[in-house]
């Protein structure tokens, strides 16, 4: 479990993280968003000990990383990928972090294998591609077998067969009890790999919730509707606070001022069939949006 409570990190007059708490369960992977500029590689750089807090606490299964004795063994971390001597091989480095951490040399080749790397194995990581350098290090993650997992944006560079591998690799990592925090700009790959969001902006919390939570957030309040008696059912639906529009289909209505469960039971009650009833959401991006628009720090000139 990780817990950051009451967090704060400045540097100098910049405040990066501000007053921020929030618990990471085990057994669900937790996704972390927010804008650039949010806080949120600052705020994971505290919970791995690489930078102090100004202020606040961040631990991990109760106690800051430094403060236990085998720290790998506790958090697997990838915060860059590209931490890694470039020229030594994908089997060297990872066997000089097994031999400093009390890792068996067995559990190297393990882990390229969970990677699919064994075949590069040999060579630099220098020559790698920058999906082939996520897996490294995600294997160097994984190395110590640790309960507790931080990816600071893990998919980049990968291709869609390695994001569909990754989100099945931190969904079974989730389901053996282990906590797994992961962030992304990815909204949409996000709302298919993590279930719960920590959401943040200019290092403050803005929402703790889960990922269907989010999904109504995108909610906005329209349902299209098609029947083909379209004028008994505007008679049959409207009333105070309901508008009917009609659509480039003569035969499909949009409404809004209600749900579509009421739509459907009252033209059940009617005896009018309905041949669609379909809810209108705004895409994850757009949800995430609505959140954070009043965090974004970098904003686009307007266009002339």
């Amino acid at each position: 479990m990780i817990v950051v409570d009451s967090l704060s990190k400045h540097y100098g007059p910049h405040v990066a993280v501000d007053s921020l708490s929030f618990t990471v369960q085990p057994g669900v992977v937790t996704g972390f968003l927010g804008p650039n500029g949010s806080g949120k590689s600052t705020t994971m750089r505290v919970i791995m000990g690489l930078d102090r807090p100004t202020s606040g606490t961040a631990t991990v299964n109760g106690r800051s990383l430094a403060d236990h004795r085998a720290p790998l063994h506790e958090v697997g971390a990838l915060l860059e990928a590209r931490a890694i001597h470039p020229g030594r091989s994908a089997y060297d480095h990872l066997s000089a972090m097994a031999a400093t951490t009390g890792v068996p040399d067995r559990r190297v080749r393990e882990v390229l294998d969970l990677v699919g790397l064994s075949s590069v194995a040999k060579k630099r990581a220098g020559s790698f591609s920058l999906g082939m350098g996520q897996r490294l290090g995600i294997a160097g993650a994984l190395l110590a077998d640790p309960d507790t997992i931080i990816l600071d944006e893990p998919v980049n560079g990968l291709d869609p067969e390695g994001i569909l591998w990754i989100r099945h690799l931190l969904k079974g990592l989730a389901d053996d009890g282990r906590t797994v925090f992961v962030s992304s700009h990815l909204i949409s790959e996000m709302g298919l790999m993590a279930e719960h969001l920590i959401v943040i902006g200019r290092g403050r919390l803005i929402r703790d919730m889960t990922v269907d939570e989010l999904r109504q957030v995108g909610r906005d309040g329209r349902v299209d509707v098609t029947t083909p008696y379209p004028a008994d059912l505007t008679r049959v639906l409207l009333g105070q606070g309901v508008s009917i529009q009609s659509t480039d289909d003569a035969y499909t209505l949009t409404v809004t001022g209600l749900l579509a469960a009421e739509i459907g039971d009252r033209a059940v009650a009617q005896g009018i069939p309905l041949h669609a009833l379909v809810p209108r959401e705004a895409s994850l991006e757009e949800a995430f949006m609505s959140l954070t628009h009043d965090s974004v720090e970098y904003q686009p000139a307007a266009a002339a």
